[in-house]
């Protein structure tokens, strides 16, 4: 029998093996944040319209979210090694064609090809880590895989925000290129050659199933605020997008099904496991959390408060950091205790932070006002990442190492798109009663011809358009101090609202936790003979 390739194929330390696994996972996420940053600059200079800005940012989300579970399928097929180097490959000539792109059609396109290449990396980081680490060290290396997100988060504004003002916006992608290459070369010297499945073949109907119906749900998703959720393409509108996606994944399921047998695309034997089902709940409610924080948090910071985007990104940077120094300890705590209540505390700070943010925000503050909620949420976040990865691959067996982390990766993005639409849709109309009850109340003592037209403007800002300038533009000193504390009072009172739906989806989250059943390590069971004729160690 092959000796289990944590084994027979440690010829580098595992740690060392993380530490290169992580810096390509930190390029990916790095790419998640930096990019916002610099669409002001890229507005300017290509001359894009909103929808090009749009597509600019969430092309890349939609290709991520939809093929990780095939790329995770993938490496399990071909080796995660293989898959990570191509996926490598593949976000830096991508990132190097966004930097030269002339159009915003260009920069499009090349973003779809970053989807492309970190889709294929990002699952073979888990799959890897799982087999590599024996089940009572996980913990401390997903901790120090989900600081590596913490960081990541840190980065993107502040980074993107230097290069952004010092260089220009091409450079928030160049930087992806020395990254990526000390990433490639330390991949090829020191990541283990795994080969798992590698004599079965890819469910071909079940990718094309489950990419189209992630596909059409997450087009929907993102596009339905800026269709009012209703028609797209002549008749056919954003509601029966989603409900054609989510019909072609239940027909999915039932393909997956009926080939349980066989060598299906998800394996249904991964979801027998309670703690993984459980998890992919959890994990789309913290992306959930997170994404809803951030859309209406980054919108007062800029707008409301007037801070620079370099500035914003250094208000919100202690939550990252203080996350990115506890989520290690918290690994080494759920190796110790098990992930389940360190992880229900986790999510009840993340809540209890929100809430203290939500307190705190009114206008008059200044950043360190929000400083206390930020300290607490980023302490809740750093105890979710490691628990959450260690409870949900605990009992998963290394062949199946990819699907899982396919599956929980997939779970990840869509809720934090989720987590973004139905946020993003719940302000817009927040701020459309708020904004026009601000406007009427303090515009009172205007003139009536001019309160009219200050009216009309606040209208617009309340459908879509949220630059104070446009409700100011033209008047005098005292009507733009006006518009600007309508603006403010009203979304402020918006914000209030709307943030206590993610509040609402973490708390049911942190309940889902107490599902879980206590740690049921199997570190003495030995591996199912078929489980490791499937290990293949190569090289």
């Amino acid at each position: 029998m092959t000796a289990p390739v944590h084994q027979a194929e440690r010829r580098h330390s595992p740690w060392l093996v993380l530490s290169v696994l992580c810096l390509g996972f930190f390029m990916i996420l790095l790419d998640t944040t930096i990019v916002n940053i610099a669409i002001p600059a890229i507005s300017d200079k290509l001359g894009a319209s909103l929808s090009d800005i749009l597509w600019i940012l969430n092309s890349y989300v939609l290709v991520y979210a939809v093929l990780l579970i095939t790329a995770g399928r993938l490496g399990d097929l071909y080796g995660p090694k293989r898959l990570f180097l191509i996926g490598l490959v593949i976000f830096m000539l991508a990132s190097a064609a966004c930097g030269f792109a002339q159009t915003p059609d260009q920069l499009i396109i090349f973003r779809v090809v970053q989807g492309i290449g970190g889709a294929l990396l990002t699952p073979q980081t888990l799959s890897v880590l799982t087999v590599i680490f024996p089940p009572e060290k996980r913990g401390a290396a997903f901790g120090i895989w989900g600081a590596t997100a913490g960081v990541a988060t840190i980065a993107g504004p502040v980074v993107g925000g230097w290069l952004v003002t010092d260089f220009g916006w091409r450079w928030i992608f160049f930087v992806n290129l020395p990254v990526g290459a000390v990433a490639l070369v330390g991949a090829a010297i020191v990541m283990p050659n795994l080969k798992l499945n590698r004599r079965h073949r890819l469910d071909w109907l079940g990718t094309v199933l489950v990419t189209a119906g992630l596909f059409l749900i997450t087009f929907g998703l993102i596009e339905g605020q800026s269709h009012h959720w209703g028609p797209v393409w002549g008749a056919v509108t954003i509601i029966e997008i989603i409900g054609a996606g989510v019909a072609i994944l239940v027909l999915f399921l039932f393909q997956q099904y009926a080939q349980r047998n066989g060598e299906p695309l998800i394996p249904f034997q991964i979801f027998k496991d309670r703690n993984f089902s459980i998890m992919n709940y959890v994990v789309m409610s913290i992306a959930f959390g997170m994404f809803g924080l951030f859309l209406p948090l980054t919108i007062f910071l800029q707008s409301v408060l007037g801070l620079t985007a370099l500035q914003a990104g250094l208000t919100t940077a202690p939550m990252s950091l203080i996350s990115m120094f506890v989520a290690p300890v918290a690994g080494r705590l759920a190796d110790r205790i098990g992930g389940k209540w360190i992880l229900f505390v986790g999510l009840s700070l993340f809540s209890a932070g929100m809430g203290i943010l939500i307190a705190s925000s009114h206008l008059g503050v200044t950043r360190w006002h929000l400083l206390p909620g930020l300290i607490v949420a980023g302490f809740g976040m750093g105890m979710t990442f490691a628990p959450l990865q260690t409870v949900a691959m605990m009992n998963v067996q290394p062949r199946m190492a990819g699907a899982a982390s396919g599956v929980i990766n997939t779970t990840r993005q869509l809720g934090g798109v989720l987590g973004f639409a139905a946020v993003g849709a719940l302000l817009q109309a927040q701020l459309s009663a708020k904004l026009s009850a601000a406007a009427e109340q303090l515009s009172a003592t205007l003139p009536q011809p001019q309160r009219s037209v200050f009216l009309a403007k606040f209208h617009d800002v309340a459908t879509g358009n949220l630059d104070i300038g446009s409700t100011a533009s033209g008047g005098t000193a005292g009507r733009d101090t006006l518009a600007a504390h309508v603006f403010g009072e009203g979304f402020v009172n918006a914000m209030r609202v709307t943030l206590w739906l993610p509040i609402v989806v973490l708390a049911v989250g942190a309940l889902a936790v107490l599902l879980v059943k206590g740690r049921t390590w199997r570190t003495a069971t030995p591996a199912a003979p078929d489980a490791e004729a499937d290990k293949v160690p190569v090289g």
